[in-house]
């Protein structure tokens, strides 16, 4: 036995500035090993990916860089948590176990209850402490806003300082090659690391935010104009916290009359509010990872999966080239403007009838920035199983029309379309065959078929979503789930659920395109 030694457990935290495990640890005087678990079996579930994998080893990297420069460099183990653990305390005495609190989806909450029950058995002491602004153990979302507020709004947490080494309990080797994956390949994906992230965020407060709301939607630009740090605020390279500082002081900067600019940072700011919102969500009710919030809705599209639709869906091959183009640049990227995620999701769940637990881990997957608190909230709102928002069902050839007028952006995705024009590049399958023939485009040899007549499945969809809203209970039912999980604005009056529900409306959605 090597003596008493704390432990800072990083997990979607990784950073050492404004974080308070760090920080308390670094004030106690028994030293503490800053420690990272890779567990294999973490890795080869259904929602990870390569891509999430690469860019969480450039974040460990530069974390790594920053606890050696301090005195104390990260310490990497492979295995499962509580196995960790447990080997730690065969070398050392542990006397207590920082983290920051999780809130992520049903394997990585099981495997934290592993963990947590093995300290209360061997008398650790595990010091969770608030990430951001979800708050658990919530008793009424009437509190949130205001702990919320307080907490983002409080000063930032210095880095810590001049740390112990503890020379005896080693890293295990790790590489980009350590895990495994079937669909073993990276393409163009965001790097990760605090400093890329931070280069990232200060081009858009300095100059990129000044187009932000003018290019949020549109595929063709929005990969520039949005701040594009979704997935550093995702694994905890960039804190909310930090964020909001950031822009504050970015708006202060700005000259009065320049009010549109203020205007998009505004707008931004309130995303990240919003973000936080979703994750509350999941950490007040951990089941809508799996079941439909409002549970008239769990039987909508029972047996209603038709595996030709996934594949073709999930490879851009719908015959919708706006759909199609859409799915290939996400493939290929990592990232999408949240407009865009929205039709996807919607394609899938409307028009193809597919039921959102059919699609959530192949989106997560391809997600760069997948946070669960996030991803069931909006794949629930966008499929239409809340009971409490107003369902959204996007015509893929209006927003082609209108998001990429020229096609420009199909043609860079689906090169089947490259010699079509303005004229026929939304809707290839108007061409007369003399017409395909000329620009060598057969429809159903070189590109497909609509898979679907939009219109009509559209139809039917509204049809079965109409019937399960006139369900008896339906009206008591999107009451709890709003009393739950709808959103607060102190400027409404308390009649506001009621009316709400009466007229089956909502305010306006907002996106989560950081």
């Amino acid at each position: 036995m090597l003596g008493e030694i704390n432990i800072v457990w990083f997990k979607r935290d990784l950073r050492i500035a404004d974080h308070v495990p760090i920080y308390k640890a670094s004030k106690e005087r028994i030293p503490f090993i800053p420690l990272y678990v890779v567990d294999q079996n973490y890795w080869s579930q259904n929602f990870s990916s390569i891509s999430h994998w690469n860019f969480v080893y450039d974040c460990l990297e530069e974390l790594n860089i920053e606890l050696s420069n301090i005195g104390q460099p990260l310490i990497i183990k492979k295995g499962s948590a509580v196995n960790i653990f447990k080997d730690i305390q065969s070398n050392f005495k542990i006397n207590k176990v920082y983290a920051h609190e999780e809130t992520s989806n049903d394997w990585v909450r099981k495997e934290n209850l592993l963990v947590k029950n093995w300290f209360e058995k061997n008398q650790i002491e595990f010091i969770e402490c608030p990430t951001n602004g979800v708050v658990r153990g919530l008793k009424s979302r009437d509190e949130w806003i205001k702990i919320k507020n307080q907490r983002l709004l409080s000063d930032v947490i210095p880095s810590p300082v001049g740390l112990k080494k503890i020379d005896y309990y080693k890293s295990d080797s790790i590489s980009r090659k350590s895990i495994i994956f079937e669909d073993n390949f990276i393409l163009n994906i965001q790097k990760g690391g605090r400093k890329t992230g931070l280069k990232i965020l200060d081009s858009f407060l300095n100059f990129r935010s000044k187009s932000y709301l003018k290019n949020i939607s549109s595929p063709k630009s929005s990969s520039e104009y949005c701040s594009r740090i979704s997935p550093y605020l995702t694994w905890g390279a960039i804190s909310s916290k930090e964020v909001i500082k950031k822009v504050k002081y970015a708006k202060d900067l700005i000259k009065k009359e320049d009010k549109y600019w203020k205007k998009n940072l505004s707008s931004f700011q309130s995303r990240l509010s919003w973000r936080c919102h979703f994750i509350q969500k999941l950490e007040d009710d951990p089941t809508i990872e799996n079941l439909c919030m409002h549970k008239s809705f769990e039987n909508l599209r029972i047996n209603s999966y038709k595996e030709q639709f996934f594949n073709a869906w999930k490879s851009g091959q719908t015959g919708y080239p706006f759909v199609d183009a859409c799915m290939r640049n996400l493939t290929n990227q990592g990232w999408i403007t949240f407009r865009m995620r929205a039709m996807l999701v919607s394609f899938a769940s409307y028009d193809l009838w597919l039921d959102w637990r059919d699609f959530a881990h192949h989106l997560a997957k391809l997600f760069t920035d997948y946070e669960p608190g996030i991803h069931y909230s909006q794949l629930q709102m966008q499929s239409g199983v809340t009971g409490i928002n107003t369902y959204r069902i996007y015509n893929p050839v209006k927003q082609s029309k209108e998001h990429d007028d020229n096609g420009d952006f199909i043609r860079k995705w689906v090169p089947e379309l490259q010699k079509l024009n303005s004229n026929w590049v939304h809707e290839p399958w108007k061409m007369d065959f003399e017409t395909q023939k000329k620009l060598k485009c057969i429809i159903g040899k070189d590109y497909p078929h609509p898979i679907v007549d939009h219109k009509k499945a559209v139809s039917l969809a509204k049809s079965k979503i109409a019937e399960i809203r006139k369900g008896a209970n339906f009206k008591t039912i999107a009451k709890k789930v709003y009393v739950k999980h709808g959103s607060r604005n102190s400027n409404r009056d308390n009649n506001f659920i009621d009316s709400k529900l009466k007229k089956i409306k909502t305010n306006k959605q907002l996106s989560l395109s950081f």
